[in-house]
């Protein structure tokens, strides 16, 4: 696979004059069509069609059909952003640039006069990650250029500015956003495996019953013959209707839960597994779009004496309007001369500054220290050229947006346009802004140093073109700044409470340097930059000679906003009994704000930073650092996470299991999907997975149930989830309330199938046994159909309809459903309850009909039959926990049914037609004694269990008991 990736691009090549076409006859495909470009000219073609070694080109806001190297721009700088949310689930555009020796070739032709060829390493799944080198040939000495990650653009990605051009290195399935993907698997609740093992049970004791009665014949004659038809006379016993009610059941939930007026919007797309809903122990989910919305406010700025919320956002407006009235007119000539002066002053004791040129400086820096770049739409009938020419003239604010690769940053130049002074151009080599009176400042970037994690700061150089004052602006993180701006008593007090309110925290500082200072630095810096051994180690240490002494100008708080009621459900979820885990392709710092602002980690509890390890030694001692820890909550970075899995893995997820929340960052997709697949194997616990973007598909299909949101990131998520909601806050209700439900009606209704079976079967057992183990049918073909549906079916299936407490209820008391997650509504043990009382009623039931009617033999069938009817209805009303009017409704339409049929059906009320020849007296159905003698039957074998109910919910009620009373 390496160095295939060749392309020669010259005109004679056939690959490529092959592909000539005319762009008008191709028609457009369901991709956005990108073109391939020839030495004739562009042809388009469909995404499908492209191949390794294609140029293609992408206009914005298309998506980037295959992963390719970016080769060329039409935006001056070299450089372009993309939007990456359908790879990462990040929302912040990505900067990347071009290969500089295609970038500077004059024209666009040009590339097909060059030869040159692309290397590239052999596809992998890491997305943050790329080596490759492209070499140009036809120079003198060829030209070598290494490509890393900001040289590529991966598919799935959108052009956010200007038009690019790349050439294709992977396609199909090589692309990295396929390779992050995995395969659905098919997905089988744990309520149907432990229906599965129960009618497993079932069948052992129908062969076991087969054989005893077989036995007790004592195996004359053709007992094999004998053995099969016992088979076949209690193969009742296995509950073959028990799938059918359930899938219908199933059916039911997923209606009720799409018509819940509650959570509208709510869709289901499965029908096998609403039962696990009510069972979950673990809630993985994701972070950006599912927790919060991701849009930046600015809410806080605090200069040290003084503090400024959003209602007082005026005043700073009053301040820099009235400092901006007043330095004008001086600027030009009060600030040279004093820029010396006070630099001599400054071992002296300083005077401190008004507030209003404190506030004009933060806002100042603010302004300036930044990464954003402002977008002016083109507007409709202006051509290009033109349209950057009005652009700097007219700069109109409706028409601006503001380009970056974090929000946060989007955030804080929208503050300051907001204050009054206004980003409203940039490139690589100046700055302008507007201030209040309508003033244009020029300021030109001599040197940028970008945010990176592990430096956590981000710093710029500028020179005021009006006054020729060069400053260093630099802004970071506060674990970053506290060390290197000048001492204060106030800078960590201040960060503890703003992060305390889940506000992203920036600490903005200064310094003022001489034209010296400037020129010595700038003359180490270069030197740094062209050294070939620890490059990036000479640069930092130049870099960092600049960075003392800071002068602190100001503390910014900014918002990630949650989606609705994200604490309340966070809080209801995990009084439910179940752990959230929070699985994020964001970065260490913003994931440990939101999991403090959301409270999935408590005021209280501890935080336990899980520090970055490369090797089995280094991971070691990390988790027995931890181990130490008792109750704190988790926060580990997907590299770590990778090795730790690689040496420790089941210490890892022991230990993490027993965190009451765990945050991991920076993990790839297929690292989510990792995660859940190991909750499942060491746990054996139910998980969830939730969340709305593209990166988060893997995991939603490799937890037990996927959850998606329909977001900003698209349908991609809600598609390949199992149930698909619009808001966060739904999935509270949808645990909770139908989660539990149907788990509960399911259990009931499957045991209760289960007795329906059992029942008729212990009948026939009897019934076998008093005639000599003879191997003959108590009830005829069609007793035997209409018993299992019929007579019993509406009544049994109403079951689903049934609810313990009422939904208010159980979402304020959300312990109830801790209840659900040790599986007791379904057990072996409640399996066994129910088999007795199958064996008891059957018993009675028969030795009933035998010993009442002994005169009446003949009649046995009708008796038994219909108060077996009847056992099976009050059974029904004696499980029913709520009633429903259509429970009602069942129970008498079942009961009708059956008087109806007694009248037509009277052939099969005699017992074995051919050897007694009886038929149903109609006379004899009518009498007193008939109708006693069957009411004395179902009384005894039902009344105890009324008994033995009620004194259950007397002497140990279950929870929910206690609440509903």
């Amino acid at each position: 696979m390496p160095g295939l990736q060749a392309w020669p691009s010259h005109p004679a090549q056939p690959d490529l004059s092959v592909r000539y076409l005319v762009a008008s006859q191709v028609h457009p495909s369901a991709f956005p069509v990108s073109a391939n470009i020839l030495a004739h000219g562009k042809v388009q073609v469909k995404s499908s069609d492209i191949q390794v070694g294609d140029l293609i080109i992408v206009e914005k806001n298309q998506r980037i059909p295959s992963d390719m190297v970016f080769l060329r721009t039409s935006e001056k700088a070299g450089s372009c952003f993309i939007r990456t949310d359908q790879l990462d689930g990040e929302t912040d555009w990505k900067l990347k640039v071009a290969v500089s020796c295609t970038q500077r070739l004059p024209a666009l032709g040009d590339l097909f006069s060059i030869s040159a060829y692309v290397y590239a390493q052999k596809p992998q799944q890491d997305i943050h990650s790329f080596e490759g080198t492209f070499t140009r040939e036809d120079s003198d000495p060829p030209i070598h250029e290494s490509l890393n990650i900001e040289n590529t653009l991966w598919a799935s990605t959108i052009v956010a500015s200007g038009t690019v051009i790349g050439v294709v290195i992977y396609t199909g399935k090589e692309t990295r956003s396929v390779m992050n993907t995995s395969n659905p698997k098919n997905k089988v609740g744990l309520l149907d495996l432990e229906l599965n093992q129960l009618t497993k049970a079932l069948f052992l004791a129908l062969v076991v019953l087969s054989v005893v009665m077989v036995t007790l014949q004592g195996f004359t004659g053709p007992w094999y013959r004998n053995l099969f038809r016992f088979l076949l006379l209690f193969s009742y016993i296995i509950p073959i209707s028990l799938r059918v009610n359930l899938d219908m059941g199933k059916a039911a939930y997923g209606w009720m839960i799409m018509k819940d007026e509650n959570i509208p919007g709510t869709v289901v797309r499965t029908s096998t597994i609403p039962e696990e809903l009510g069972r979950l122990v673990y809630l993985l989910t994701d972070k950006t779009g599912t927790l919060t919305q991701n849009e930046m406010v600015f809410k806080r700025l605090h200069l040290g004496t003084v503090s400024y919320g959003t209602d007082t956002m005026d005043e700073i407006q009053n301040h820099v309007l009235n400092s901006y009235s007043q330095v004008h007119p001086q600027a030009c000539r009060s600030n040279p001369s004093s820029a010396p002066l006070r630099r001599t002053q400054s071992s002296a004791p300083k005077v401190r500054k008004s507030v209003s040129s404190r506030i004009h400086e933060a806002v100042k820096a603010i302004a300036l220290c930044h990464n954003v770049t402002p977008v002016y739409e083109a507007r409709a009938g202006v051509t290009a050229e033109s349209e950057f020419a009005e652009a700097d003239q007219d700069l109109s604010d409706e028409n601006r947006t503001y380009q970056a690769s974090s929000p946060d940053e989007v955030a804080l130049v929208r503050w300051t346009e907001s204050v009054g002074l206004t980003l409203i151009s940039r490139d690589l080599t100046s700055m302008q802004l507007k201030t209040p009176g309508g003033q244009v400042l020029t300021f030109c970037i001599l040197q940028m140093f970008p945010f990176t994690s592990e430096s956590k700061r981000m710093g710029i150089i500028v020179r005021d073109e009006s006054t020729g004052e060069i400053t260093f602006y630099m802004k970071g993180a506060d674990v970053a700044m506290s060390t290197i701006v000048q001492y204060n008593d106030w800078l960590e007090e201040e960060c503890g409470n703003m992060a305390r309110e889940g506000l992203r925290t920036l600490v903005v500082a200064k310094r003022t340097l001489t034209e010296e200072q400037y020129q010595d630095f700038e003359n180490r810096y270069s030197q740094a930059k062209l050294s070939i051994h620890d490059r990036t180690l000479k640069v930092a240490a130049v870099v960092e000679s600049l960075e003392r002494e800071l002068e602190l100008l100001c503390l910014t708080g900014v918002e990630d906003q949650l989606q609705a009621d994200v604490r309340p459900t966070l809080e209801m979820l995990r009084n439910a009994g179940i752990k959230i885990w929070m699985l994020t392709g964001d970065k260490l710092e913003t994931a440990t704000c939101i999991a403090k602002s959301s409270h999935l980690v408590s005021r209280t509890q501890d935080i336990h930073v899980f520090r970055p390890v490369a090797s089995r030694g280094e991971a070691h001692l990390e988790l027995n650092a931890f181990r130490r820890k008792h109750d704190c909550a988790l926060v580990i970075s997907g590299d770590s996470l990778e090795v730790c899995l690689k040496y420790y893995e089941h210490e890892l997820v022991e230990l993490a299991c027993q965190c009451p929340a765990v945050v991991c960052c920076r993990c790839s997709p297929t690292q989510k999907a990792h995660i859940v697949t190991l909750l499942r194997q060491h746990t054996g616990r139910r998980t969830c997975a939730i969340g709305d973007g593209g990166n988060d598909v893997s995991m939603i299909q490799a937890a037990d149930c996927g959850i998606g949101i329909e977001g900003k990131e698209g349908k991609q998520a809600s598609l390949a989830a199992d149930f698909s909601i619009t808001q966060f806050r739904h999935i509270g209700r949808l645990l909770v309330v139908h989660g539990r439900n149907s788990y509960k009606r399911s259990a009931a209704l499957g045991q209760f199938v289960m007795h329906r079976g059992l029942v008729i079967s212990t009948m026939q057992a009897v019934f076998s046994s008093v005639f000599y183990f003879a191997s003959v049918p108590l009830y005829q073909g069609f007793l035997m159909v209409g018993y299992a549906t019929i007579y019993t079916m509406f009544p049994v299936f109403s079951l689903v309809l049934d609810q313990d407490v009422k939904p208010e209820m159980a979402i304020l008391y959300p312990e109830l459903y801790k209840d659900l997650t040790k599986g007791r509504s379904l057990s072996f043990k409640t399996f066994l309850v129910w088999v007795l009382i199958s064996i008891y009623q059957g018993g009675i039931l028969m030795y009933g009909a035998l010993v009442l009617f002994e005169s009446e033999f003949v009649h046995v069938v009708a008796i038994s039959f219909t108060a077996l009817i009847l056992t099976e209805l009050l059974m029904v009303a004696l499980t029913i926990r709520t009633w429903h009017w259509l429970m009602v409704v069942a129970e008498f339409l079942s009961l009708g049914c059956y008087v109806a049929s007694l009248a037509f059906l009277n052939e099969y009320f005699g017992v074995g037609r051919v050897s007694f020849g009886a038929f149903l007296d109609v006379a004899f159905i009518t009498t007193v004694t008939f109708l006693w003698k069957v009411s004395a039957i179902t009384v005894v074998s039902c009344f105890p269990l009324y008994v033995l109910k009620y004194l259950k919910r007397k002497l140990s009620p279950p929870s929910y008991s206690k609440l509903s009373s």
